[in-house]
């Protein structure tokens, strides 16, 4: 399959929410749409296995790779952009990955309006847009309003993940985490290392490493400190 083979069940401008062949189609402009209800994973996946999300999954090849090294788990990719979401569904098709969801919307609204508490394992953020111009930096994804929804859907113990190139973003990153009374570092300061073995490679860690640039990688735990 080929990444044009998806065709959306809407035309834009006339966009509602909806999951159809892997992919759920979030829509915000006037808030909750109220015809749709969210299954739930089990339904959702038809299996009651770990859910593990991937936000700002670009092309896909790193949510991919994970859904094929662990088909005993369920992978969500969350991407806005719809051109990539294409890219991921094909690479699912493609793979035969089941276990593979792709969201075509904006992270913080899906979450804070269709995820369940309490429902994910592992949340992984790999290198989320930094907004590098001061002005901008209010439009990160990595904000106490984010870092409350990955409290609130996270289960007991469940990992957050984040990865970036960006070294102001990544002491954001630091500080919003650390504020909040249910997370706790899983290393200890300066808060982030620069390798991770068999981690998983994807578009922009190649990039930027062929460019020599240090990636920092951030786990946090929920939990009580």
């Amino acid at each position: 399959m080929k990444p044009k083979d998806l065709k959306p069940p809407f035309t834009w401008g006339e966009q509602y929410t909806t999951i159809q062949d892997q992919v759920f189609y979030t829509y915000e402009p006037y808030g909750k749409d109220p015809e749709f209800t969210f299954p739930g994973w089990s339904d959702v996946f038809e299996n009651h296995r770990p859910v593990k999300i991937e936000y700002c999954s670009g092309n896909g090849d790193w949510v991919a790779y994970q859904a094929q090294q662990d088909p005993e788990s369920n992978w969500v990719a969350v991407e806005k952009l719809f051109g990539r979401v294409r890219k991921i569904w094909s690479k699912a098709k493609n793979y035969n990955l089941e276990n593979l969801l792709c969201v075509c919307g904006e992270a913080l609204y899906t979450t804070s309006t269709y995820f369940p508490p309490e429902s994910v394992a592992e949340v992984y953020v790999n290198f989320p847009d930094p907004w590098p111009k001061k002005r901008h930096a209010k439009y990160r994804l990595i904000q106490d309003s984010f870092v409350d929804e990955m409290y609130r859907i996270l289960e007991d113990g469940g990992m957050v993940t984040l990865v970036t190139d960006d070294e102001p973003y990544s002491i954001q990153m630091i500080e919003v985490f650390l504020r909040h009374p249910g997370f706790y570092s899983n290393t200890p300061e300066p808060y982030y290392f620069t390798e991770w073995k068999d981690y998983g490679t994807s578009y922009f860690e190649v990039l930027w490493r062929e460019k020599g640039k240090s990636i920092r990688y951030h786990q946090f735990k929920k939990g009580p400190k």
